[in-house]
């Protein structure tokens, strides 16, 4: 017999708390422990139940949910994840060492909270088999300060999932302004894309912005895919611009890594860099294998400093890697493959 996955459910709400209790208990593979209101009932139910996973809010009483997570990786390290209105914050929760996030559904729309339990069911039985990080480690390399690229037809891809989003952080502040332009496809949900771009513009040297069909791809720009459309570039002469559309889910992703990729290897070629990280799933390999045959060089992430080895495992396990590396040591691989 299959173990259950033991659940602990963190809200103020008590309306909310039930909404997830119902819905996650309707899953064979999910046990729902306990449920807390506030992050000292959640601690105490901790110590209690002992649970595999944890949901979390991040506005609560008494203490906010970022800081009940600075809080209780070091002491209780498990794998978080944080439910939460359309925020900015959830990345601080990110940076503080949960495993990824769902965004709370209008609860007078039965369509949407069916597609919401379906997504967090999916994120739970991921994050039980997470790597927990209390936070990404700062990095004492120096950043990278500049390049001697003039070739205006390079380009940087990057694809991530389950832990991305600090991962792209953590490889983004080391490079330069004037490094050739970046193209990212990370799984996350619609508008939090946006929210993600903002914050990598306001942190980064880099120019990032949430893309959009006809920006073209510019030195020491970053275009971040919209959380529900796929991204596609086109080489107009010299240089690339990007496509974003509606379409159906590849590989169970919209944006997906693989269009990116497989765009990227027709209209680019050498001139490109790959860089496929942490997440679940195969998504981006196949891809990335498409741009290494093409001539591009081609990036994974290591095992080690993976969330999640899934989308890196399955690049390396087909030959799609060219060099595996840990993710504090990216930044510079990219680098040296210009030089």
């Amino acid at each position: 017999m299959t173990k259950k996955i033991k659940v602990l459910i963190v809200d103020d709400s008590i309306l909310f708390r039930e909404v997830l209790l119902r819905g996650l208990s309707s899953d064979d593979l999910i046990e729902v422990v306990a449920t807390a209101n506030d992050p000292f009932d959640a601690r105490d139910k901790i110590i209690k139940y002992e649970p595999d996973v944890m949901t979390c809010d991040v506005e609560m009483p008494k203490m906010n949910g970022i800081e009940f997570i600075q809080r209780l990786m070091p002491q209780y390290p498990l794998p978080i994840l944080v439910v939460s209105s359309t925020s900015g914050t959830v990345f601080d929760a990110m940076n503080a060492g949960a495993v990824d996030f769902v965004a709370k559904p209008d609860l007078s729309s039965a369509k949407n909270v069916e597609g919401f339990i379906r997504d967090l069911i999916a994120k739970i039985k991921i994050a039980c088999n997470a790597k927990v990080q209390k936070s990404i480690e700062e990095n004492t390399s120096k950043k990278i300060e500049s390049t001697s690229i003039t070739d205006k037809n390079k380009i940087i891809a990057i694809g991530a999932s389950t832990g991305g989003t600090e991962a792209i952080y953590s490889i983004l502040k080391k490079l330069p302004s004037d490094i050739p332009g970046i193209v990212i496809v990370q799984h996350i949900p619609p508008n939090f894309s946006r929210m993600f771009a903002e914050r990598l513009n306001n942190t980064t040297s880099l120019v990032v912005k949430e893309a959009k069909t006809g920006d073209y791809v510019e030195k020491g720009q970053v275009l971040i895919a919209p959380g529900d459309k796929h991204m596609m570039i086109r080489r107009i002469g010299e240089r690339y611009k990007v496509e974003c559309f509606d379409d159906e889910r590849v590989n169970g992703h919209c944006p997906s890594v693989d269009v990116l990729f497989e765009s990227v290897a027709k209209e680019a070629g050498k001139n490109a860099v790959g860089v496929i990280l942490t997440g679940m799933g195969y998504d981006g390999a196949k891809g990335l294998m498409s741009m290494r045959r093409k001539g591009a060089r081609t990036i994974g992430q290591d095992e080690k400093s993976c969330v999640v080895y899934g989308m890196p495992k399955v690049a390396f396990n087909i030959g799609a890697v060219e060099k595996q590396t840990p993710l504090e040591n990216i930044a510079y691989a990219i680098y040296s493959m210009f030089s």
